[in-house]
């Protein structure tokens, strides 16, 4: 029988065997793909040091809204393929399309925009019509990595 954990990303409690990965000699077990790929990226921002603790640990959020303007607007079946694909995701907030804006609210500890990106290119190709490209836009920054970086603990990457 498998003991259960909690996923350091999400804190959901899982099975011990789930998603598992090992990182600085310790076992670590995840809800999903998305949360152990988010604590592979930036483990430090999950697990503290001695006497210090992760982000992660000490509740931290971040809160970050992206906006991307389509060249023409989704239909309301598109509308719909979208916001299943993207609620889907840990971490994602809230999704509003409207017109030709699509603006999605997402928590930066537990989804990146490029996680995000890389959705909505996967469901592009069941819109048709070129909309994987379209829903491809420039949709990480600098600044977002920055930030990540800023959190983490012992880290050593800091933005200049």
């Amino acid at each position: 029988m498998n003991k259960t954990v909690e996923d350091p990303v999400c804190h959901m409690s899982v099975s011990e065997t789930s998603f598992a990965t090992e990182y600085a000699g310790i076992r670590y077990a995840f809800c999903s793909a998305q949360c152990k790929e988010r604590f592979l990226e930036n483990p430090h921002l999950y697990v503290g040091s001695p006497g210090r603790k992760a982000a992660a640990q000490q509740g931290k959020q971040i809160i970050k809204q992206r906006r991307m303007v389509l060249s023409a607007p989704l239909d309301n079946g598109q509308t719909d393929i979208v916001k299943r694909a993207l609620r889907e995701m840990m971490g994602i907030i809230d999704i509003c399309i409207e017109g030709k804006a699509i603006d999605i609210r997402y928590d930066l500890m537990q989804v990146t925009a490029g996680q995000i990106a890389d959705r909505l290119a996967s469901v592009g190709s069941k819109l048709g019509n070129g909309w994987m490209e379209r829903l491809k836009l420039a949709f990480i920054n600098y600044q977002e990595e920055c930030e990540i970086g800023n959190l983490e603990v012992d880290s050593g990457k800091r933005c200049h």
